[in-house]
């Protein structure tokens, strides 16, 4: 028997379990049977043509094997395979930091001068240094305080968003105080008041492949604090392209990953994920949510790597992706290589300059997520009440969601579980769908039209557009 480890994001497909027991003399039977026994699982590893997805790696003890053949590569009956899918935060600031140490910052900075490794040469790296910060949220809360703490000379934050109450649980560089205010000057006051020394940049704009490069290309390191696959891509492109070290971290629920791509000849982002997953597989952390604890770890572990290759000491993660798994508090490391044929990093690379990222990703633009006679607003469903209307309202929710906030008289079917419940419902019914915002709704939609349901909305800004516009009294989450 081989063990499976199923990854987060798919174990709707397996019933919620963390691993699987299969029996077979290939990695290929192993996950034949693995698919087999989980059905719906199949698509979202294999093509149609039968050929594992390029957004999922499959480890052998920790040894990456996608480039052994798949169906020769033989299972002794005690192996552990990993299935590993990609998962899915200005105005200058003042000027360079002089060459030297103060005696103020020789007794701010004591505790690193007196280590070996560190000592007054290596301060003054620190000092030197320049590093941009992707995102303030989650990742780049833990990142811009310890980076200050450390002596980071020059931090760059990129940034558009505001802080919210819900962002207060994981992101520790903001405070109630803040409620309301942009990330970028909240963050910026929080490290200033643990480093006046230290020059901070702030980007108020998202990162575009029209800005990237010039944003990007007067630092020595770029840290990738981001929560969607399009600026993923756009970073990782552009880190190869100006040829910056990309410390990566990504989190979800409770797990988490970091690595060091595009860093002395290393692997890329997209050696590791040639493509990204389809649009809607793999929940955000809105949606999904994630351990506000988590995202301290793994940006710490991205602190931690961009301060060694400043240094130049120790040993970074460059072709190790090491994986964390809080509720089991295990960290794992999983080897990674450079793909010869990457279209970004490889020997002959096609992709020579930034491209449309949300086309690459699938994302649709706006006007084509919503169609005309697809959408319903909160107020208009709220006056379809009213009127007494016949219609089912479908939550597509998760139950523990329901717990949180629900709609009077909606319907609960998780998004995961729907498929199976198609024949309960009126295909000639007048159908509202509805979520936390709108997207796990949306996909309801689709699913429910081609399957024959010929009145079908979707409510535009779920659950939480409810409590917008039309009763506050329902909580947001």
């Amino acid at each position: 028997m081989a063990k499976v480890l199923i990854p987060t994001a798919l174990r709707r497909f397996t019933g919620e379990q963390d691993s699987v027991e299969v029996t077979g003399g290939t990695v290929a039977e192993a996950l034949g049977q693995l698919t087999t026994q989980f059905p719906n699982l199949k698509k979202n590893l294999y093509t149609d043509e039968g050929k594992l997805r390029s957004f999922v790696n499959v480890y052998v003890n920790d040894e990456d094997i996608r480039y052994l053949d798949k169906d020769q590569t033989e299972l002794q009956g005690n192996e552990t395979i990993s299935i590993v899918p990609s998962i899915a935060g200005g105005a200058a600031g003042v000027a360079e930091p002089p060459a030297a140490l103060s005696n103020e910052e020789i007794a701010r900075y004591s505790r690193h001068l007196i280590l070996p490794e560190v000592g007054m040469d290596g301060q003054l790296k620190l000092k030197q240094a320049k590093i941009i910060l992707i995102g303030a949220g989650g990742l780049g809360a833990p990142l811009g305080l310890y980076l200050a703490a450390a002596g980071v000379g020059r931090v760059g934050i990129v940034d558009f968003d505001v802080v919210d109450a819900s962002n207060l649980q994981r992101q520790v560089i903001h405070g109630t105080s803040d409620l309301g205010r942009k990330k970028i000057d909240s963050a910026a006051d929080k490290m200033r008041d643990i480093n006046p020394n230290i020059a901070i940049d702030k980007f108020e704009t998202g990162l575009t492949s029209e800005n990237a490069l010039d944003i990007l290309k007067d630092y020595d390191i770029v840290i990738d604090g981001t929560d969607n696959f399009p600026t993923r891509y756009l970073v990782n492109d552009a880190c190869v392209l100006l040829k910056k070290p990309n410390v990566y971290g990504s989190i979800f629920r409770f797990e988490g990953q970091a690595t060091v791509f595009a860093y002395e000849d290393g692997p890329c982002y997209r050696c590791l994920y040639p493509e990204p997953p389809p649009p809607g597989l793999v929940p955000s952390c809105a949606e999904g949510g994630v351990l506000g604890i988590l995202p301290g770890i793994i940006g710490l572990i991205q602190a931690t790597e961009a301060v060694k290759i400043i240094l130049g000491v120790g040993e970074t993660l460059k072709n190790r992706l090491l994986l964390y798994d809080a509720l089991g508090m295990r960290f794992r490391e999983l080897r990674l290589r450079r793909d010869p044929d990457c279209p970004v990093c490889g020997h002959h690379p096609s992709v020579t300059k930034l491209i449309d990222y949300q086309e690459f990703c699938g994302v649709k633009p706006m006007s084509e997520t919503k169609p005309a006679g697809d959408a319903i607003t909160a107020k208009e469903l709220k006056e379809k009440i009213d009127r007494g209307d016949n219609f089912l309202l479908l939550d597509v929710r998760e139950p523990h969601e329901y717990q949180i906030a629900r709609i009077p008289g909606s319907k609960l079917i998780p998004l995961g579980e729907l498929p199976k419940h198609l024949n309960e419902l009126d295909k000639d019914a007048d159908i509202v769908a509805q979520c936390k915002s709108g997207g796990r709704s949306q996909r309801a939609v689709d699913l429910l039209k081609a399957n024959g349901f010929k009145h079908v909305r979707n409510m535009t800004g779920g659950i939480t557009a409810w409590s917008n516009d039309v009763d506050p009294s329902v909580p947001k989450y």
